[in-house]
């Protein structure tokens, strides 16, 4: 009967010493057939012969069936597997001097069913532990250095990344500054110093080169350039640290101090307050104990008080504040749109989940409303959204998507709940808040003028979609062009640039991530090692992008690209979703300007530009400029 359960093997001491009496298990009705390990089927009869659980792989039969003196195993392998994992366990419990675990003390006192309800939850327990331990954890193995320079990428720079530490001071950093750096080439006891300059810049990272090795890149070497050992020109002098050459070419000059001076003369250093701004940058406002509201990640219609568990790098660890063993947690960025103070849900008219603590926690206060990134305002007095208005949408559920989708509720301040056409749940517990300004919406046409592919609603059998059709057959409307954020900023970003990306479908991962598409203002993301289908749409100032070297400057641990034996395994399964999503949601073609105009149905005429190519599109043209009567 619950053959199959592996609920109760054992990776750790056992719940019980090999003398210790049997548990028994509650008859069961009479008419319940019980399987043994051989096959064969027994009917507990009158309750007089007992039954027992095997304390091995959790199987229920007769305990007369049962093997050992105890009767507590099914089978002799059981019962060796047992003993062996025991005995290791238990020794290793010794020697650590480790009390029994809380699984065995929890497995000993419960009955059969409370067993594996209990053995699940601490199962479930230990890894969101350990997911949690992992955020802080270095990534070991794996160097942004060595992944450059074999493959020739290039980084985006630090100043893409304003919300980052130093991206609005980074200044003139850039190949062929020089710093002063310790001199790893030399076997003196003491720590010398030497100069060095850039020779080449991905992120935080810089390449370096010791001055006089000119052409010769033997003992080049990586450095993160906010790091506290990396220095301005000079800093030697005044803080009287010894400036000596690398071992390697020390007899190519005889008088360095006149070489230094012919190098460096007109030659660029950091600033000299460049550490006391990096350390600045790096202090964030947001405290732990502060309370916030924040997306229910179970209900994205709705919002939930947590609080602030951990700060790193800006980046927030919240729980839930109704969870008592502070495993319900959420991680988002300190600027993301998805947290706001208290009482914002109700200033809007947003749904929120009442917590069932019915006053604050010691310690815990709310956090000040100024700390949160504001919006931009808007004038909702004269034509303005309205429910049922159509549009397009990324997918907050699939990211790599965008949708059709519908203006369900139009709330103060300028915010929407929005849902995806097909695939809502009845009583709208999926639909999303977006701000009207949101880079995330886009007019209905948005994806074919720029040749993205529209995901049609779920269901819809009228292929390749069409807008006019469908707002025809929905008896609906368009919302107005004019009502959508058409500002396109000088972002910096290019195809192919290399960064430090959060999976948003897995906020607490940052990953090593390329840009593949730029589109005015949105960048598409590709995870280094995955399949394109896990791909990502991000505005270029989301919070949720990085500069390379982030999480080495923070102390974030960074997820390599996927190795090849998770690429192999990925292909098979992922290449058959793919076609077959190809095959039912595949896009339709571009049309020409002439077609799109005759089909716009809100009364208006626009004439739309097509988007930039992929390497130009960061300028600051819009989406379409309305034809002029």
């Amino acid at each position: 009967m619950f053959d199959g359960y592996d609920s109760c093997s054992e990776d750790t001491s056992s719940s019980s010493s090999s003398d210790e009496s049997e548990e028994e298990v509650a008859p069961l009705p009479s008419s319940l057939p019980i399987i043994k390990n051989n096959g064969q089927v027994y009917t507990y009869p009158d309750g007089k012969s007992g039954m027992a659980t095997c304390e091995m792989c959790g199987m229920v039969g007769v305990r007369d069936a049962f093997y050992s003196k105890t009767k507590r195993f099914c089978s002799v392998s059981c019962s060796r597997s047992y003993s062996s994992n025991s005995k290791k366990a238990s020794i290793l419990a010794r020697l650590q001097g480790k009390p029994p675990t809380k699984k065995a003390k929890v497995l000993q006192k419960q009955p059969l069913v409370a067993k594996l309800a209990a053995y699940a939850q601490y199962q479930a327990t230990l890894q969101n532990q350990a997911k949690t331990k992992a955020a802080a954890v270095p990534v070991e193995g794996f160097s942004w250095g060595n992944y450059i320079n074999s493959n020739s990428f290039t980084a985006a720079p630090v100043t893409c990344f304003k919300h980052a530490p130093m991206g609005t001071c980074w200044g003139d950093i850039a190949e062929g500054v020089r710093v002063e750096v310790p001199n790893t080439d030399s076997n003196l006891p003491t720590k010398v110093f030497w100069i060095a300059g850039i020779v080449k810049l991905a992120g935080y990272n810089a390449l370096l080169r010791y001055e006089g090795f000119e052409n010769d890149s033997s003992l080049d070497f990586w450095c993160n350039i906010c790091g506290s050992d990396i220095h301005p020109v000079g800093w030697c002098a005044t803080s009287g640290k010894p400036l000596v050459p690398p071992r390697t070419i020390q007899h190519k000059y005889t008088n360095w101090k006149t070489f230094l001076v012919k190098r460096l003369t007109g030659a660029k250093t950091l600033p000299p307050d460049f550490s006391q701004k990096v350390s600045e940058s790096m202090q964030y406002p947001f405290k732990t104990s502060m309370r916030v509201e924040v997306v229910d990640k179970t209900h994205l219609c709705r919002t939930r008080v947590a609080v602030v568990e951990s700060v790193i790098g800006g980046r927030l660890r919240l729980v839930y504040e109704e969870s008592e063993d502070k495993t319900d947690d959420f991680w988002c960025h300190m600027y993301s749109p998805l947290i706001h103070h208290i009482g914002w849900s109700r200033s809007i008219g947003h749904r929120f989940k009442r917590s069932d603590i019915t006053k604050k926690q010691d310690g815990h206060f709310d956090a000040p409303s100024h700390l949160f990134m504001k919006v931009k305002e808007v004038d909702a007095a004269g034509e303005w959204f309205k429910e049922g208005m159509k549009l397009e949408a990324i997918d907050p559920l699939n990211l790599s998507a965008i949708c059709v989708a519908t203006i369900r509720k139009v709330l103060a301040d300028g915010y929407l709940m929005i849902g995806i056409d097909g695939s809502e749940a009845a009583d709208g517990s999926d639909w999303f808040c977006y701000h009207a300004t949101s880079p995330s919406i886009f007019p209905v046409g948005f994806c074919e003028i720029n040749m993205i592919e529209l995901t049609p609603p779920r269901g819809y059998a009228k292929l390749p979609f069409k807008w006019f059709d469908y707002l025809r057959e929905t008896d609906s409307i368009a919302a107005p062009v004019k009502l959508f954020n058409k500002e396109v900023p000088n972002h910096g970003f290019h195809v192919g640039m290399k960064l430090e990306a959060v999976d948003l479908m897995e906020p607490r991962l940052v990953c090593v991530a390329t840009v593949t598409r730029i589109i005015h203002r949105l960048l598409r993301i590709h995870f280094d090692g995955w399949e394109d289908e896990y791909d990502q749409w991000v505005d270029c100032e989301s919070p949720d992008l990085y500069p390379v070297g982030w999480c080495q400057l923070t102390g974030y641990q960074l997820q390599p690209p996927a190795p090849q034996s998770s690429r192999d395994s990925q292909s098979s399964s992922s290449k058959q979703k793919k076609k077959a999503k190809s095959q039912q949601y595949k896009g339709h073609k571009k049309m020409t300007s002439l077609q799109l105009k005759e089909e716009l149905l809100d009364g208006e005429e626009y004439s739309f530009l097509q988007g930039a190519s992929d390497q130009e599109s960061n300028g600051s043209a819009s989406y379409y400029i309305k034809q002029e009567p």
